[in-house]
C-alpha cells in the first residue's frame, strides 16, 4: 500500500478519491463549494465550542474528526505514529493564528481554493495565485535555510495521542450534541454525520499514505521543479469539476459565488499570507491536521493556532462574508505578513542577498 500511494498513480488516485468525496457530500448537504474545507470546518468547530458568536457558523464537523483519526490509525498500523515535537512551538501556533487570519479574509483553505475553481467560482483564482505567491516567498526563506528546529521524539508517547483523544471528545459532544447551554441557533449546512465522518477517515488514510498537501505540492514546485505532488491537486480538482458537472452543482462566474467575495486584491493578500505562514510551518491545513494524527505535537499546535484565529477573526470583524471583508480584515492580513516576514527573516542560517 504504502509503495502505491508513494507513486504518481497513487497521488492521482488520492487526488480522484478526494475530489469525489468532497463533491458528494456537497451534493448530500454541505455548503456549496465548501465539501472539504479545513480552515473553514475548523471555524465551525470553533463556533460550536462557544469562541466565537457568529449566529450560523457552529457544528462540529465531522470530517476534521475522521481526517486526523483516519490519520492516526492508518499511522499507527503502518508503524508510522510518532509522537515528536518541541519546535518553536510558539511560532508555530501564531503561524496557524494568522494562516487563518488569511483564510477566513479569502473564505477558505487551500483545499476550499481548488474546489471552489471546480465549482465555477473564478475570484478563486485570484486566491490561487495568492496562495502560491506566499509559498514562493515562503521557498525563498527555505532556500536561505529557514529553519523552525528540529522536532524531538517524545519519551513518552502519551503526547502524541492528545489530539487524537480530542477529536474522539469532539465526536461525543456531536453525537451527543453536547454545546454551550445558551447556544440556540441554527445549524450551517451539512452531510450526515455518519457519511461525514466516513468520509473523513477515508481521507486522512489516503493522504497520510500519499502525503497530499496543496502548500507541498507548489513548493516542490518552485525548489525542485518536481510536480509530483502537485499531479494529484490536479486530479482532485478535475474530479471535483466533472462531479460538480454531474451533481449541477458548477455555476461559473464572479458575481454571487457562495461564501464568497470579489474583493480581488483581498483574495490575493489573504491567501498571500496563508500560503506564506503554510510555507513556514511546512504544510497547508490539511497536511497539518494529517501529521498531528500521527503524533506530532508541533503541528498540533499549529491546529489550536487557527482555532484560536478563527475565534479571534469572527470576535473582531476580520472573517469576510459574501458582502466583503471584515471591517478589520485588512488590519489582520498586513499585521500578519508583517509577522510572517519577521519570522522569515529572524531564522535564517544565510542573509538574503
Amino acid at each position: 500500500m504504502k509503495n502505491f500511494f508513494s507513486t504518481r498513480i497513487g497521488i492521482i488516485f488520492t487526488g480522484i478519491v478526494i475530489g469525489f468525496i468532497a463533491s458528494s457530500l456537497q451534493k448530500l448537504g454541505n455548503p456549496p463549494n465548501m465539501g472539504i474545507c479545513i480552515a473553514c470546518f475548523e471555524r465551525d468547530i470553533t463556533g460550536a465550542l462557544g469562541l466565537h458568536q457568529h449566529p450560523s457558523l457552529h457544528y462540529i464537523r465531522p470530517e476534521i474528526i475522521g481526517i486526523l483519526l483516519g490519520a492516526t490509525l492508518i499511522s499507527f498500523f503502518s508503524r508510522e505514529f510518532k509522537p515528536r515535537g518541541g519546535s518553536s512551538t510558539i511560532i508555530r501556533f501564531f503561524l496557524g493564528f494568522f494562516a487563518m487570519i488569511g483564510a477566513l479574509v479569502f473564505l477558505g483553505c487551500p483545499w476550499r481554493a481548488f474546489l471552489r475553481l471546480a465549482g465555477g467560482d473564478l475570484n478563486a483564482i485570484l486566491g490561487i495565485a495568492g496562495l502560491a505567491f506566499g509559498i514562493y516567498i515562503g521557498t525563498i526563506f527555505l532556500r536561505k535555510g529557514f529553519n523552525l528546529g528540529k522536532a524531538k521524539v517524545a519519551e513518552k508517547r502519551a503526547a502524541g495521542w492528545i489530539m487524537p483523544a480530542v477529536m474522539i471528545a469532539l465526536l461525543l459532544m456531536a453525537i451527543f450534541r453536547f454545546q454551550p447551554v445558551d447556544q440556540n441557533k441554527i445549524l450551517p449546512a451539512h452531510a450526515p454525520l455518519i457519511i461525514s465522518l466516513i468520509a473523513g477517515l477515508i481521507i486522512g488514510a489516503i493522504a497520510q499514505r500519499s502525503r497530499f498537501c496543496t502548500m507541498g505540492s507548489i513548493r516542490d514546485i518552485f525548489i525542485v521543479n518536481d510536480f509530483h505532488l502537485f499531479s494529484g491537486i490536479i486530479a482532485f480538482t478535475l474530479t471535483a469539476f466533472v462531479f460538480n458537472l454531474i451533481y449541477s452543482q458548477f455555476h461559473i462566474g464572479f458575481i454571487s459565488q457562495p461564501a464568497a467575495h470579489n474583493l480581488h486584491l483581498w483574495n490575493f493578500l489573504g491567501m498571500t499570507l496563508s500560503g506564506l505562514a503554510f510555507a513556514l510551518a511546512g504544510g497547508c491545513p490539511g497536511r497539518q491536521l494529517i501529521l498531528s494524527g500521527e503524533g506530532n505535537t508541533d503541528s498540533g499546535i499549529f491546529v489550536f493556532g487557527m482555532i484560536s484565529g478563527a475565534a479571534f477573526s469572527h470576535n473582531f470583524a476580520m472573517a469576510s462574508s459574501g458582502k466583503g471583508i471584515g471591517s478589520f480584515g485588512a488590519y489582520g492580513v498586513i499585521i500578519g505578513l508583517v509577522f510572517c516576514l519577521i519570522i522569515g527573516l529572524s531564522m535564517l542560517e544565510k542573509r538574503i542577498s
